[in-house]
């Protein structure tokens, strides 16, 4: 046996054999001309041709997908007719390059330049890379990259998924997700969360196991190990048996000595929230609005944005729907509201700062907010929260609680993604009703470590004692703000990041004192059965040992080696 360790993604143990991704598109010859039948504009008009085609592709896979996955392939997509690469191309075309050729050398330049931006920005180079080749394909009459087909499931072993691939995942064909690339909040990872499909990232070396060979996925360790024991075996048939008891839900979160844990659901749009709501979620914890806004070069009309908001309400008629304001800006870039001449995006006009830089837009969003959460549900509306993206004092905070009461929201809130929110979070929640914390962000920005690069996956990691450190002072400061501000004013902290889908890690937060936990519908089941194996006492105790233990590493195993339901169900 041959064991690979990476990064455990989505839990499960799995065995089945080895598909691996096919071959990239071969990089056109150096110094290819254009073929001597071809004028300048013919070759012109193929590339802008082959661009139109593969945005249509995209745009076409977006359409079928839903949350996450709908929003990189709308965002891939647009990256599609970027006019940076394609006039880049063009230009090289008039020098004399096929068009192959000339595309290639622009989305390496386009590329380079993102990546040099650091950050989120250098994520999007990928995307270029993976658009680049799709042009390519559709330039040569070839088929684009893309997910092996086979007729039996299989498991999927890449170096790294483009976006567009990964969000069209068969999870009725592929069985387990392993990459030797990428990190644990990249897109990849965030997709395969959302699918709920075993998955581990970072696995150095594992590509070089050959198409055929069996493996054992063991998500919630991160390992893999080529042509498993008896012992393995045995572990993924009762896994698989117990996945049944996984499946659902009851709509009814809480420990074991019954203390309420709301779970909520992360959603994209109207249809992730009805689903949500088939899952038994009780309520939103996060409505990404960015699905109302991607793909576009204008900003959407408030007839739109009320119709795409309502649709989110009216699958939760008396529930709690936490709504983030546009988070526009580092890998959402938009081109009427944000500069891609940042020089580090990550750091810059992002979120509600982009109100600084282009008023209005935020107003007129919460305006619309208000119309759709007034006429939402045939039952009875549902309870709609505001919450700002990327707050950084209590004096941007007071300003969004203004907002906010200008269009008739009455429960403004801001998301803790940046140590300074959390170490501030007394003052910051005098001026507004709730926090939410994104932990994906705040782990990055404590630890300096961007989210999306394989080589920083231990830094990038949530169990981070200085990040649950800074969750503990995000409650504690909640409390000295309602206790400053009088009796009845209770300040609520929810989790509405990647941890909150971490059964252990979940144990961990609401030990801390977080109120109400927020994950993809998919990780549901699996959360409220590891809480409900636990007291509050129990949880408390379990925090105070992962926020005093040296390292992430050491956090993560005290606290997994008390929850002995973990390996009973496979998590």
């Amino acid at each position: 046996m041959k064991t690979f360790s990476g990064v455990g993604v989505t839990a499960g143990r799995v065995l089945g054999t080895v598909r691996r991704m096919p071959p990239p598109i071969a990089e056109p010859p150096v110094g290819e001309q254009l073929a001597a039948d071809l004028t300048v504009e013919a070759a012109t008009g193929n590339l802008k041709a082959a661009a139109g085609k593969v945005q249509t592709e995209l745009k076409a896979r977006a359409e079928r997908a839903t949350g996450d996955g709908k929003a990189v392939l709308e965002a891939t997509a647009l990256m599609a007719a970027d006019p940076m690469l394609l006039k880049s191309a063009a230009k090289l075309i008039r020098a004399g390059a096929s068009p192959e050729r000339a595309i290639w050398e622009a989305g390496d330049g386009v590329a380079s330049m993102l990546l040099n931006l650091g950050g989120y920005m250098a994520e999007r180079s990928h995307d270029v890379l993976d658009v680049r080749s799709r042009i390519v394909a559709e330039l040569r009459g070839v088929p684009a990259p893309g997910i092996p087909d086979a007729a039996e499931p299989f498991i999927l072993v890449a170096e790294d998924l483009a976006p567009a691939d990964t969000a069209t995942l068969d999870p009725s064909k592929v069985l387990a997700l392993v990459t030797s690339g990428g990190g644990p909040q990249s897109h990849t990872a965030i997709i395969a969360r959302a699918m709920g499909l075993p998955a581990v990232v970072a696995a150095h070396g594992v590509t070089e196991v050959t198409d055929g060979t069996v493996l054992y996925v063991d998500g919630a360790a991160g390992t893999i190990t080529a042509d498993p024991d008896s012992a393995q075996q045995l572990a993924a048939e009762a896994w698989s048996a117990h996945a049944s008891e996984l499946a659902v839900f009851d709509g009814d979160g809480r420990l074991a000595d019954g203390t309420a844990v709301p779970l909520l659901a992360n959603v994209g749009g109207a249809k992730d929230a009805v689903a949500a709501a088939a899952a038994g979620a009780q309520g939103v914890g996060l409505l990404r609005t960015e699905f109302c806004f991607l793909g576009r070069d204008k900003e959407p009309s408030l007839e739109e944005q009320v119709s795409a908001y309502r649709g989110v309400f009216d699958a939760f008629p008396a529930k709690k729907v936490v709504v983030r304001t546009l988070d526009a800006g580092a890998d959402k870039p938009l081109p009427f509201l944000t500069d891609a001449s940042e020089p580090n995006p990550a750091l810059g006009v992002r979120g509600y700062r982009t109100d600084f830089t282009t008023p209005g837009v935020l107003e007129r969003q919460l305006h619309a907010i208000a119309l759709a959460a007034k006429d939402s549900g045939t039952l009875a509306p549902a309870d709609v929260w505001v919450m700002a993206p990327m707050i950084s004092t209590a004096e941007e905070a007071a300003q969004f609680a203004s907002l906010c009461s200008a269009a008739g929201l009455n429960m403004p809130g801001v998301m803790v993604e940046v140590p300074s929110a959390a170490l501030s979070s007394r003052h910051l929640l005098t001026e507004v009703s709730f926090a939410s914390i994104g932990t994906n962000d705040l782990t990055q920005y404590t630890m300096a470590a961007d989210r999306q690069l394989g080589p920083l996956a231990a830094l990038n990691d949530p169990w981070q004692p200085a990040v649950l450190t800074l969750i503990q002072a995000t409650v504690e400061g909640a409390a000295q703000a309602a206790a400053g501000i009088g009796a009845g004013q209770a300040r609520s902290v929810g989790v509405c990041g990647e941890a909150a889908a971490d059964p252990a890690l979940a144990v961990v937060l609401v030990g801390l004192g977080v109120n109400s936990l927020s994950m993809t519908a998919r990780a549901l089941p699996a959360v409220s059965a590891v809480l409900r194996s636990v007291t509050m006492e129990q949880a408390q105790n379990l925090a105070a040992a992962a926020v005093a233990a040296p390292s992430a590493a050491q956090a993560r195993t005290s606290v997994r080696s008390q929850l002995p339901i973990l390996d009973e169900l496979g998590l």
